[in-house]
């Protein structure tokens, strides 16, 4: 009988601080968060310095709660697995050095982990038997992307956004109508209470699965200064439904192109409700959806430590010189 695995994951790539331990890259025993959105609400933003003291100041508490969750030492956990990209410079830091300091006075193996690959793990995590090859959406606020996972470590990067990310443009809509941060799920919320009544530009590719959404975010911004009247929940509601019908017919280009059937979507922004109800809708037409728990679609450390856990078993491990990547791809 093979010995389980016990993972270490540490994530800490924007706000929130975040350990987990995952049993065979399966199971999670714990996924504990320290989230820092209260204290950058009032910024309208996440202000990187403030983000690092933060992170300093919770790592340890997090870690040790994590592990007292999961009812297991430190000792024996079989591998430590931090965040070494992308995000915040400062922030990443604190979190690979933590680890490199534990792997080093424990001697436990260390394995840096892509938080895109983590994004995309979050689901094994949700489907036992999900695996390997699938396509994936990727939607998060510094990512969009669509991905051919050809198996747990390998990945090809069929179409991704020339300008913002969807989760930016999400949020930068939500700050032009008057909404707090963070915005994403704030314009979920206002949308539901508006009609898509209001046409607004999509961007299309003739040849390519890249994506855009710099047009329909100033058609968004430009609406909103210079028509005085307009209902701001009708807005919502049509930039949602616009988006979203952005994604699906890329998704729709990106089967025909594969021939693949599974879909997953993975990152923040599939969280949103109106486009996880949207793609649901793919079922209808003979896809397998699959989607991650909401709170595994936000930042976390279980979907980080799954995704070590698949590098771990392929044999890889990272050495003590492990550097924070903040521009990391997939």
């Amino acid at each position: 009988m093979e010995k389980d695995i016990f993972v270490l994951g540490i994530e800490t790539s924007c706000d929130e601080t975040a350990a987990a331990v995952v049993k065979n890259g399966r199971e999670v025993l714990s996924n504990i968060i320290d989230t820092q959105i209260p204290i950058h609400e009032k910024y309208g933003g996440v202000v990187p310095e403030i983000a690092s003291r933060n992170h300093i100041e919770a790592i340890s508490r997090v870690t040790e709660y994590a592990l007292k969750q999961a009812n297991i030492k430190l000792e024996d956990i079989d591998v430590i697995a931090p965040t070494y990209g992308p995000g915040l410079v400062g922030a990443l830091l604190v979190g690979v050095s933590y680890a490199k300091a534990l792997s080093y006075a424990k001697n436990i193996p260390l394995v840096g982990v892509n938080h895109i690959e983590g994004h995309i793990a979050a689901n094994y995590l949700t489907y036992s038997n999900l695996k390997p090859p699938f396509l994936c959406l990727l939607i998060s606020g510094g990512n969009t992307a669509l991905v051919h996972v050809k198996n747990y470590t390998e990945f090809e990067v069929l179409g991704k956004t020339r300008d913002d990310a969807i989760g930016e443009a999400f949020d930068k809509v939500a700050r032009v109508v008057g909404l707090e941060y963070p915005g994403g799920p704030k314009v979920d919320k206002l949308a539901k209470e508006g009609e898509p009544n209001i046409k607004l530009p999509k961007t299309h590719f003739e040849d390519s699965l890249d994506f855009s959404f710099s047009g329909i975010k100033t058609a968004v911004i430009n609406l909103n200064h210079n028509e005085k009247n307009i209902n701001k929940a009708d807005l919502c509601a049509s930039f949602e439904k616009t988006i979203t019908e952005i994604l699906i017919e890329t998704i729709k280009k990106g089967i025909e192109k594969t021939g693949i059937k599974d879909l997953a979507i993975a990152g923040g922004v599939s969280a949103n409700s109106y486009i996880r109800n949207e793609i649901l809708e793919l079922k209808n037409e003979g896809l397998n959806i699959y989607m991650p728990d909401l709170k595994l679609c936000t930042d976390n450390a279980a979907m980080i430590a799954s995704a070590g856990y698949y590098r771990f078993i392929k044999g890889e491990k990272s050495e003590l010189d492990l550097n924070a990547m903040p521009g990391l791809k997939l």
